[in-house]
């Protein structure tokens, strides 16, 4: 069951830059880049309130769960 990212969705609604959210979030670029695509496999709870407080969204809006 696949896991969508809305974070660079979320990013370009804010007009915020991975710049700008790492500043914010304290969260290393890398894994700001891989929370964004299919990369991620698993992510510490911790760094996902972390960039979720940056965007000033709820953790659970980061991600989507879609159906196969």
């Amino acid at each position: 069951m696949p896991i969508v990212s809305n974070l660079g969705l979320i990013m370009k609604r804010k007009n915020m830059t991975y710049e700008d959210l790492q500043f914010i979030s304290q969260v290393a670029p890398d894994t700001i880049a891989r929370a964004r695509d299919a990369r991620i496999a698993t992510c510490k709870l911790a760094t996902l309130e972390k960039l979720a407080t940056a965007l000033d969204v709820d953790i659970c809006q980061l991600f989507d769960h879609v159906k196969k």
